[in-house]
């Protein structure tokens, strides 16, 4: 229990020193995304018009969790390196670290989702009984970033460069998710080959939810879980083998 309550108190303390970082505190959090949602609108749908109609609902309905996604693996990739202060004082099982960094992020990501689904709902699209599955989207995703983001960290403290990979890796990985596209509308092979990403698999189901109207298809559900707890095993394992041993190659 003692456990839990550091990462529940590090996290709103974090949270809090980043909001203190800025005038208004705490609203930038919901000013952000706004901003954020209003330049894609501005610049899409009302400026370059691309995609055809609804494309910057469809294009906002990819980047969201996928800003979550990506922002929460590049930080937390280094969250054992960046506390290396700490484990050298005091001890703490390494898994806390890329959990708090997973905790922050999933904040602001729930802050952002319920404006998203207003700025749906003043756009014309209705709220749908398909919208109860956005809990089970979140939790799987949830479930995703904190294994790929607990993996990533506990590697990189003995391969520094990794995090490199990681950053590149990533921007690759944001041009193959479906952010941009519709992945439905590709070829047979190459569509059954970008859907092994589960990210793609994810970004597909919340457009299903939010702008279709329609529950997502259970059989990718079960592949992002399935894959999701393969690598919270194995993270698990990595974190708690090499625990006592973070402390003397940071």
């Amino acid at each position: 229990m003692k456990y839990l309550d550091i990462i529940f108190y590090k996290t709103w303390a974090d949270l809090r020193a980043e909001a203190s970082r800025a005038y208004i505190g705490f609203l930038w959090w919901f000013i952000e995304p706004i901003l954020y949602m209003g330049t894609f609108y501005v610049l899409f749908g009302l400026g370059l018009r691309m995609g055809g109609e609804g494309f910057v609902y469809f294009l906002l309905c990819g980047l969201i969790p996928w800003k979550w996604f990506s922002s929460t693996i590049s930080n937390g990739s280094r969250a054992i390196e960046a506390g290396a202060g700490m484990i050298h004082q005091v001890y703490l099982p390494k898994v806390i670290l890329p959990t708090i960094i997973v905790c922050i992020n999933t904040v602001k990501f729930l802050i952002i989702l319920p404006i998203l689904m207003i700025f749906l709902v003043l756009s014309g699209y209705g709220i749908e009984v398909s919208w109860l599955a956005m809990p089970l989207l979140i939790a799987l995703q949830l479930l995703m970033v904190w294994s790929l983001t607990s993996f990533c960290a506990a590697l990189v403290p003995f391969v520094p460069d990794l995090r490199y990979v990681i950053e590149n890796g990533l921007l690759l990985l944001m041009f193959v998710s479906g952010v941009f596209f519709d992945i439905d509308g590709l070829s047979g092979t190459i569509r059954t080959v970008l859907y092994l990403n589960p990210m793609a698999v994810l970004i597909d189901s919340y457009r299903e939810v939010l702008l279709l109207g329609s529950w997502p298809g259970m059989a990718g559900l079960i592949y992002v879980l399935s894959f999701s707890i393969v690598f919270a095993v194995i993270s698990w394992w990595l974190l708690v083998r090499f625990d006592r041993r973070y402390p003397k190659v940071l």
